[in-house]
């Protein structure tokens, strides 16, 4: 049976629909039925008010919602915040077995269009926690296994670091920083909370002149250069991007840094008979995947001195870990986010002592939305190259990210922690304001 009687009440012969109730699976069932009698204006009749029944209590906010053929209908009570445009249905079977990378196509392909601020429609939807995409479960207990093999993880990072240097400078700031920048106040430039994320990182590392610094994942450079310009550290950054090294040899050369700071193009499990007094690696234990972590703390654990002290920054999952599909398939493949505990539970594993830990997560949510701000600012730039599809999947990677840290949807840590006792460390936290 594909409905129940006390639910909805179907009459064929006058084509009208009187729902009370709905379970979008029974109307699934009854819209195939229809499709096979060859009844297609009742099809698409009942199309439309299973995506009524679908928008009802998808959002916290009051919205609007225009259908491919004109008719609009309200959501909610008040001032409309939006309006969501189907410009053509989007298959329900898709959005029932995969609604993040339904969603996601139907915006990169424009099946589905917005009007308002595309971070508040995905706000809206988060902050609804019981509709089926606003549950925080959309981003945990999805764990599969990843293929970030060493082959794998050089393609894995190559697809997203390697689009080109000169797309990340159209909005990025002038470091190139490309992680969670840390806003001392309101009014701080995202080039100015970049330069204070990078200052507090080394200070809770406690670098001290003459240490040796390795930076996992180190991107562009700027921790690298930055310590050894200010703590005259020795450093070495390792990344699996050949545009990031290129460009990071091109600053060391510029700041005449050659003797204090290197870059190889290196995975970290490579790093075998090599001891540093510090470990920092920030964003990148994100794309090392749920089956190696264990094995990426223990190599930690063999590069740090005794005594060292490493510095480790990743996103977390709020209770577990997991992915987005969507963001694996088109953004960052291989991608995990690891949970809080997780983390923390493969620190203690390596008998590490764990010193801090400090959620950034409004931090990072304004980050992303200075991002997607200079992002749309260099459209006519990235026009040039791109395509209206890339710049949507980019659009809405950028404030799909910043709505979920807004949200609570997700987090970012920064976890310090030391290979014996002897670490040094002060006291108390005053040093990390001075």
């Amino acid at each position: 049976m594909f409905y129940k009687e006390t639910n909805f009440i179907f009459n064929h012969q006058e084509k009208r629909i009187c729902i009370k109730y709905v379970e979008l699976k029974y109307l699934l069932e009854l819209l195939t039925i229809i499709f096979l009698r060859g009844d297609l204006s009742m099809a698409s009749k009942l199309d439309k008010i299973i995506y009524q029944t679908l928008f009802k209590n998808l959002f916290s906010d009051t919205c609007k919602v225009r259908f491919w053929d004109g008719e609009e209908v309200k959501f909610g009570d008040g001032e409309i915040r939006f309006t969501v445009v189907l410009n053509e249905p989007i298959p329900q079977k898709d959005i029932l077995t995969n609604p993040s990378i339904a969603f996601g196509e139907a915006y990169m392909y424009k099946k589905v269009d917005i009007e308002g601020n595309v971070r508040e429609v995905i706000e809206s939807m988060q902050n609804n926690r019981n509709s089926f995409l606003g549950a925080p479960e959309k981003y945990e207990n999805l764990i599969k296994p990843l293929k970030n093999t060493r082959s794998g993880s050089k393609k894995n990072i190559s697809f997203h670091y390697d689009i080109g240097n000169d797309f990340y400078k159209l909005w990025l700031d002038k470091s190139m920083t490309y992680s969670c920048a840390y806003f001392r106040s309101g009014e701080d430039t995202l080039e100015q909370a970049q330069k204070n994320k990078i200052e507090y990182t080394l200070k809770k590392l406690n670098m001290q002149e003459g240490d040796t610094l390795l930076d996992i994942g180190c991107g562009w450079g700027e921790v690298i250069i930055a310590a050894a310009k200010k703590y005259k550290v020795k450093a070495l950054g390792i990344t699996l991007s050949k545009e990031q090294k290129q460009a990071a040899e091109e600053r060391i050369k510029a700041e005449n840094l050659g003797d204090y700071v290197q870059v190889e193009l290196c995975d970290y499990r490579e790093m075998k008979g090599r001891h540093f007094d510090r470990i920092v690696s920030i964003g990148m234990l994100e794309h090392v995947g749920n089956e190696y972590l264990k094995e990426y703390f223990s190599i930690i654990d063999k590069l740090l001195k005794e005594g060292g002290i490493s510095l480790v920054q990743s996103i977390t999952g709020v209770k577990d870990g997991g992915y987005d599909p969507w963001i694996e398939k088109y953004i960052f493949p291989g991608g995990y986010l690891p949970s809080m505990a997780e983390i923390v539970a493969n620190i203690g594993g390596e008998k590490f002592h764990l010193l801090d830990m400090e959620s950034l997560r409004r931090h990072y949510g304004k980050t992303l939305e200075k991002w997607a701000d200079n992002f749309e600012k260099a459209l006519p730039q990235i026009r040039e190259n791109k395509d209206e599809t890339f710049i949507r999947m980019w659009r809405l990677y950028l404030n799909s990210c910043a709505a979920s840290f807004n949200t609570g949807m997700i987090d970012i840590h920064q976890f310090l922690f030391s290979k014996g006792n002897d670490d040094g460390i002060h006291w108390t936290r005053d040093y990390l304001y001075r």
